[in-house]
């Protein structure tokens, strides 16, 4: 295996551990061992575990970045339909794996913010990207006719971006997707009408 494949595979694999049991129970030798890469071999790869972890949070953002390019951008739909089609999208993946994995950006960012800078930094920023992602889209419904002018995209957007992340939250903890369902019905319902 190339280094770039094996760097490739120890993100991939740390990410789906971290995604189940979080930054701190993730161990470097779990990883190795489903990775099958000998013991030590971390550290040719990545300086520390905090650059690992960058790295999952970054192979994750960008991979989430396609997600919202195919759904916002979707130009035969209508902009709250796009978001609309994201959100049940994502729902859907939420329930595909039974509520167990949540979104990664929120749980580090709720296991993390706290404990390492550089993570919360990293976190602040892919959620701001998120936000005017989805800020464009309601500037657009707004263009549009879609959105009352009186509605700021950039604090909808925020608002979207809290309230689905806390969804997500709600759904893991309760093993259910209900929370996500509930949101994205009172969301078109009543804010995005």
């Amino acid at each position: 295996m190339e280094k770039k494949d094996t760097r490739s595979t120890i993100i991939k694999i740390g990410t789906d551990l971290i995604s189940r049991q979080g930054f701190n129970a993730t161990g470097i030798d779990a990883i190795l061992k489903e990775a099958g890469i000998p013991k030590g071999s971390f550290y040719h790869y990545f300086r520390s575990k905090e650059e690992f972890g960058l790295a999952v949070i970054d192979r994750f953002a960008e991979r989430f970045e396609q997600r919202l390019t195919t759904f916002l951008n979707d130009g035969g739909e209508t902009p709250l339909n796009r978001i609309r089609h994201f959100l049940e999208d994502s729902l859907a993946r939420v329930t595909q794996n039974q509520c167990t994995r949540g979104c990664l950006i929120g749980n580090l960012g709720q296991e993390m913010a706290d404990l390492n800078e550089r993570f919360r930094e990293r976190l602040e920023s892919i959620f701001q990207i998120w936000r005017e992602r989805f800020a464009a889209c309601l500037h657009e419904a707004q263009q549009r006719g879609e959105l009352p002018g009186s509605i700021d995209p950039n604090v909808a957007a925020g608002f979207i971006l809290s309230g689905w992340e806390g969804a997500i939250l709600r759904s893991k903890v309760m093993k259910s997707p209900g929370p996500m369902r509930d949101f994205i019905e009172v969301l078109f319902a009543t804010t995005l009408q």
